[in-house]
């Protein structure tokens, strides 16, 4: 009897009771541990894309800037002109805002050693610019070496920490997993249904998440995770998207660019065609395009025809961000061509600030025989000996609006028609086609 009695000193209720007790322990320790993994993943992730990809991004900006410094400097050198010193002093500014960005991010020994570095590559560059002798003292090649140095060691130092702060990651989620695993699996032998689920939600979670980070580190940037927002998984996921989707930007702006100009290429012209058809605010697409370019090539060669598109691209880069800001694109299509998306409203100013550029600069392409002459011998692209003039630039624009054109093909057919037109005429032309509603 006493036996009995102490056989059902539990009930049902109290059964269920304690087992949704022991259910609750396990689970609210296998909570409170997820979180805590979790969030030191969602830390580490903002931490990657609010430091470590900037400092990257920032140090391939420098280096950048400072091949166009170096540019600009030999061709003052030469030229003595005093618009590339300007120019040289423009990207010295730009250059000087990203180190101060930098160093805000990254306050260290190798952000201050470049600082230092670079000072001295400025005294030495405006000792070039001052000298009024007739032959100016070259730039010192190992200063202009120390500070690219710099800004590699920058970015692979930043490179060799984000590595170090991934496979951190991974070793923490991996942690998090198991015993998140073993606490779930606890609670789900105590209480099967209630248990089960949370474990299968916590472990699918995990996971996407652990498949997830590996897909992303092997390129594929597109990989789904199928988590649903809401939670700190979600936030985690939210941030892995965003964090990929920064990272594919970034290769496909680095695969599309073009080597000569570094300005994106036909992807990025076509896929923010897309987007802007897509939108209800118009827009303005120019697209330019070097008349005489071919027999500019073949008489002077392509390494002077390749500085002459390089400046091209940075004429038409500056007037666009001068008169349209930054919100404005400029594209390199390939070759001679190139394409501006603009505001409407400034369609106009722009054409015509880019020709008076290029009228001004194209004249000092050419040797003063050929200026007299107004014009060189060439083969035309059928064989036929013909004189052509100087060079020339035709920019084609369109005032595109949604339900107007239903591709960026159509416009670049509509473009190519007016294009054609424009070749005819004489001189640097421009024509702004200001939609289709007569169609």
């Amino acid at each position: 009897m006493n036996t009995k009695r102490s056989r059902k000193r539990l009930t049902l209720v109290q059964k269920l009771i304690v087992s949704y007790a022991a259910m609750l322990f396990f689970t609210t320790a296998a909570l409170v541990f997820s979180i805590v993994g979790l969030y030191s993943l969602n830390k580490t992730a903002k931490d990657i894309i609010m430091t470590d990809l900037p400092v990257i991004n920032a140090a391939n900006q420098l280096r950048e800037s400072l091949l166009a410094q170096e540019r600009y400097a030999g061709k003052y050198l030469i030229l003595k002109s005093p618009e590339f010193r300007d120019l040289f002093h423009r990207k010295e500014a730009e250059f000087l805002k990203i180190i101060a960005e930098m160093g805000q991010k990254s306050p260290d020994a190798f952000t201050a050693r470049l600082t230092a570095d670079y000072q001295d590559y400025r005294q030495r560059i405006e000792a070039l610019f001052a000298s009024t002798s007739g032959t100016p003292p070259a730039p010192d090649k190992v200063i202009t070496e120390r500070v690219f140095n710099d800004i590699q060691t920058i970015s692979a130092n930043r490179q060799l920490l984000l590595g170090d702060k991934l496979t951190e990651a991974d070793r923490r989620e991996t942690t998090t997993v198991r015993l998140t695993l073993v606490l779930a699996l606890a609670g789900f032998i105590l209480a099967l249904s209630v248990a089960g689920i949370f474990a299968y939600n916590i472990s699918s979670a995990m996971r996407k998440l652990k498949k997830g980070t590996h897909r992303i580190a092997a390129g594929d940037f597109d990989f789904n995770l199928q988590i649903s927002p809401g939670d700190e998984i979600g936030d985690l996921a939210e941030d892995f998207a965003r964090m990929a989707k920064k990272l594919k930007d970034l290769e496909q702006m680095c695969l599309d660019a073009s080597p000569l100009t570094r300005l994106p290429g036909n992807i990025a012209i076509e896929r923010l065609l897309t987007q802007k058809l897509e939108q209800d605010e118009p827009f303005a697409v120019c697209y330019g395009d070097l008349d005489n370019f071919k027999a500019y090539n073949d008489h002077y060669g392509y390494i002077k025809a390749s500085d002459v598109i390089k400046m091209t691209g940075d004429i038409i880069c500056e007037t666009v961000t001068n008169l349209a800001g930054e919100s404005a694109f400029v594209g390199h299509v390939g070759g001679d061509d190139f394409v501006m998306v603009v505001p409407p409203e400034k369609a106009a100013a722009i054409c015509e600030t880019v020709i008076d550029a290029f009228s001004a600069m194209i004249v000092q392409q050419y040797s003063a025989e050929d200026l007299t002459r107004g014009a060189i011998e060439g083969v035309d692209r059928y064989g036929v000996h013909r004189t052509f003039p100087i060079m020339t630039i035709s920019i084609a624009a369109l005032v595109c609006r949604k339900g107007e054109y239903g591709s960026a093909t159509e416009i670049a057919e509509a473009a190519l028609a007016i294009k054609d037109r424009l070749k005819g005429m004489s001189g640097s032309n421009y024509f702004i086609n200001r939609g289709r509603g007569a169609r």
